[in-house]
């Protein structure tokens, strides 16, 4: 064995002292980088010409006026880049490239292979109605700021003689639908009507355009709401005798997980995982809800069921809220604070040019999630980041209580922390900063949601939610967070159970009330999302998992020499790549020292 290694330790080591060696590999090196930058770029080019809608969505305004008719033609042209950017990229032999090319590469591959997946095996283009709803990139182009008025409403008036073709490509291509999926499609295109009606009339009133100009524009509105009315008439009357099932199966769904979550991990690994973190939170919670028991339930026996008593103890605490005409402004009024609290403990740098608006959520979003973020793509820096707050106008008061109680004192501060500060809204703005476009456009969904997961716990960890004057969380906020991270990790096991073993309504009724102590608001409203999306609700446990275990594994290998700003900004800084890639750059970059 030392006869081998020895000759071959000097040749490196005179590899390594040789000038003209190194300038010659570091030479080659720079230019097989250069021209998969090169490839990249075109590769993107080519990319929003198939995806105009998706390049819009991204701040590349250069196809804002055209809408792809959604038909057999477009889908093969689909499938044909798909395959022929699989075929390039085989030029490209990975081991030869960067550690950020590496990782872009990787992207670029899944991408490409999903697209081919979704088209020729997944087919939601048939059996989901409301992947055919036009308003929400329409309003887009009203809201925006990258452009002149005028400009924007032009391309929103080109775009709009689509519309009517758009719909009737959608009857087309659907068969069999979910009753789910149906409903959605109808009750969001339905809310999206007001942006054609009310919002393109209201902008267009602003403009200097002639008055024959106006008048077509208008005329073209009104074709479109008949197309979008037509469609939905059409989905209401639509003879479906033979629904496909909204559960995915689990070829389906174990396919998907790996191409939307990427994490190393397989679909039954992560629901394993979350059926033990599961039992791990409830030890906890019992511990603070048995010592917070005289505090607040001194009267009371304590329950022998270790869930009721957390359960109690919870409501109890759930009685604390705000008020349901208030809760977009209390919501607008914690913003600053957390910024405040991230300041004085140094946790990370908050770019204050970047706007976080907090709006009224857009009827056309209505249907999945009470709260979200709507941040602007790459190429549009320096546009709004938009905090949308689902409203409470309408509901019954005994609805609108039960909703209050979930988003009671303590866990609206969890939520702001996951949606806006330090959660979405800044690891999307460092997204945008990323130098890796494709890191920014083809965002990992697990690291995004699993960020924002992970800042909550860190924020508590750093002494944020107090009401002592102490250094530390009080047990009160523990216990919420608690509550709230049961909520992520009942997310895997409920959207496993319901896709891949068949869980009925009223077994995730039971999982999500007695054993993740919702409100039952909250928990009919999570089993309407499950119905209508797939997979998704897996990204927050995943990615909380794994950043938070490659944090702990950092603090092990660099002891007092790990600075949690550092590790946050670093992390951030190779933008939205699944969080497998981002550990590996960053533990070759601290090999490199």
């Amino acid at each position: 064995m030392k006869k081998i290694i020895l000759p071959l330790f000097i040749m490196v080591l005179a590899s390594c002292g040789d000038p003209k060696v190194n300038s010659e590999n570091k030479n080659s090196s720079t230019q097989r980088d250069g021209q998969f930058d090169n490839y990249k770029n075109n590769f993107v080019e080519q990319l929003w010409k198939i995806y105009p809608g998706w390049a819009s969505s991204q701040g590349y305004h250069n196809y804002d006026s055209v809408l792809i008719i959604p038909d057999e033609s477009s889908r093969t042209k689909e499938i044909a880049f798909a395959k022929a950017n699989l075929d390039s990229l085989k030029n490209y032999e990975l081991s030869a490239l960067s550690d950020n090319n590496k990782t872009d590469h990787h992207m670029i591959k899944n991408q490409l292979e999903s697209i081919i997946w979704n088209t020729t095996e997944f087919r939601s283009y048939e059996w989901n109605p409301s992947e055919y709803n036009v308003s929400g990139a329409f309003a887009e182009m009203l809201n925006g700021n990258y452009d002149s008025l005028d400009v924007r409403l032009r391309n929103f008036y080109l775009k709009m003689a689509n519309i009517p073709a758009f719909y009737e490509a959608a009857k087309k291509n659907i068969k069999n639908p979910t009753l789910e999926h149906t409903q959605l499609a109808i009750d969001q295109n339905l809310g999206g009507i007001s942006v054609f009606e009310k919002d393109f009339h209201d902008a267009l009133n602003k403009t200097r355009f002639g008055e024959h100009e106006k008048q077509s524009m208008e005329a073209t509105a009104k074709m479109a709401v008949t197309a979008i009315k037509d469609y939905t008439d059409w989905l209401k009357k639509l003879d479906n005798k033979s629904p496909r099932s909204f559960r995915l199966g689990k070829e389906l769904y174990s396919k998907k997980f790996e191409f939307d979550i990427q994490s190393g991990y397989s679909a039954d690994q992560i629901y394993t995982k979350a059926l033990e973190h599961k039992k791990d939170l409830h030890q906890k919670m019992f511990v603070l809800a048995d010592k917070l028991w005289k505090k607040y339930l001194p009267e009371k026996s304590k329950p022998t069921d270790t869930l009721l008593l957390i359960r109690q103890m919870i409501d109890k605490l759930s009685e604390k809220h705000v008020a349901a005409d208030s809760f977009q402004s209390a919501i607008s009024q914690q913003i600053p604070m957390l910024v405040d609290f991230i300041k004085k403990k140094d946790l990370i740098y908050i770019d204050p040019s970047k706007p976080l608006v907090v709006r009224k959520e857009p009827d056309y979003m209505a249907g999945v999630a009470g709260a979200s973020i709507s941040a602007p793509g790459p190429y549009d820096k320096n546009g709004n980041t938009y905090y949308n707050v689902g409203s409470l106008s309408g509901w019954d008061k005994a609805t609108a209580e039960s909703y209050l109680r979930e988003y009671n004192h303590y866990i609206l501060q969890i939520l702001n922390i996951h949606e806006a500060i330090p959660g979405h809204y800044t690891q999307l703005v460092y997204s945008n900063q990323s130098p890796s476009l494709i890191k920014s456009l083809f965002g990992n969904s697990t690291m995004i949601e699993g960020w924002a997961v992970y800042t909550e716990r860190m924020m508590l960890e750093n002494g944020y939610g107090n009401n002592t004057g102490s250094e530390e969380a009080s047990d009160e906020m523990w216990l919420m967070y608690y509550k709230w991270n049961l909520r992520s990790t009942c997310n895997t096991i409920l959207d496993y159970s319901v896709h891949t073993k068949d869980m009925s309504k009223e077994e995730a009724m039971k999982l999500l009330i007695d054993q993740a102590f919702q409100q039952k608001t909250e928990a009919e409203n999570k089993w309407r999302r499950v119905s209508v999306t797939q997979v998704q609700l897996c990204c927050y446990f995943t990615g909380y998992t794994e950043i938070y275990d490659f944090r702990e594994e950092l603090k092990k290998k660099m002891g007092n020499e790990f600075n949690l700003k550092k590790f946050h900004e670093k992390f951030l800084s190779y933008g939205s790549a699944p969080v497998k890639y981002i550990r590996e750059l960053m533990l070759a970059e601290m090999n490199k020292k």
